[in-house]
């Protein structure tokens, strides 16, 4: 059952706190720059609220009694937790080590291939990427920073797009002569499946696309890492619907075709992830101006692409 009773002033909890750890009035006294005796009216007050004695007060030392013992720790932890939180919001605690998150496919196949341009521009700061599928609560860690593909919503944490995302069904171009019918091509062409979330919306719209050509969509190779696919598909195993991210690069040097003139828009998008404060720490702002930059390259060949293909439709999702 809950009391009603409010809590004593601040400013008591806080010189008992003081005086309970230096057990002295007068080291508490010079921690909170006021005087001897304004640390003892205030412990006097404390008591006087809570009507219990709190110190043993003898000529030359106070010692704690049983009570105060008791509300010692409790204030301790209280105040730890709010010194704590001030500073989450107010100051990096380690301002020369950014610590990321990323999404394992996007960290291997584009991030780490270009950090060192990073470290380049910024050799003061001390760079740790962790790849990982989820994302972290920021809590109890040094995280900084997470990069995560999906709906931009995440509950107690600020989201800000960094990459709008486009699927694309591609294969390698020996499986595909464009000069002869596509059809019967295709229809012997196995689809790879991508069973990650953020790709199997795409399937019934993808099957449903296939039967207006009466193209079943067989598939009998099912892959959950985005890059396992990619090396599935530079092997020649089959066709896979792609997050364009991941292939543009593999597209522009002919090493994979999109054999079917079409992309969908993906229901999921990158975004920088991470509690509002840390967004004013000087390390983040400074890599999420380097990313920004660095991203901007696969929203132009995705527009040189869709430029150069104009046949390219788009398939409502």
């Amino acid at each position: 059952m809950s009391s009603n009773r409010p809590l004593p002033p601040l400013k008591s909890l806080q010189a008992f706190r003081y005086a309970a750890q230096s057990l002295s009035f007068k080291a508490a006294a010079e921690h909170l720059f006021v005087t001897q005796a304004a640390v003892s009216q205030q412990i006097k007050t404390l008591e006087q609220a809570l009507d219990v004695e709190l110190f043993e007060r003898h000529a030359r030392q106070v010692v704690l009694t049983s009570e105060g013992q008791y509300l010692f720790e409790y204030i301790e932890k209280g105040f730890t937790l709010l010194e704590e939180g001030v500073r989450g919001i107010t100051e990096d605690l380690n301002p020369n080590t950014l610590v990321i998150s990323a999404l394992p496919s996007f960290s291997s196949r584009w991030l780490v291939s270009r950090l060192g341009r990073f470290q380049a521009q910024e050799p003061e700061i001390n760079l740790r990427l962790s790849p990982s599928l989820d994302l972290s609560a920021f809590t109890d860690n040094d995280l900084d920073l997470c990069i995560r593909l999906g709906r931009g919503k995440y509950a107690g944490l600020q989201s800000q797009l960094l990459l709008k995302e486009y699927l694309v069904l591609v294969c390698h171009p020996s499986l595909i002569n464009m000069n002869e019918p596509l059809k019967t091509q295709l229809a012997n062409i196995p689809i790879i499946t991508d069973t990650g979330p953020d790709v199997q919306h795409v399937w019934p719209t993808l099957q449903r696309f296939l039967n207006m050509y009466d193209m079943p969509m067989k598939s009998n190779l099912h892959v959950a890492d985005s890059t396992s696919l990619v090396e599935a598909l530079l092997s020649r195993q089959g066709l896979a619907m792609m997050r364009y991210s991941l292939v543009y690069e593999q597209i522009e040097k002919g090493q994979l075709i999109c054999p079917l003139p079409i992309y969908m828009k993906s229901q999921y998008d990158f975004y920088l992830v991470a509690p509002a404060p840390h967004y004013k720490y000087q390390k983040v702002m400074k890599f999420k101006r380097w990313i920004e930059d660095e991203v901007r390259v696969i929203d132009s060949s995705w527009k040189t692409y869709l430029m150069e293909h104009p046949d390219m439709e788009e398939v409502n999702v």
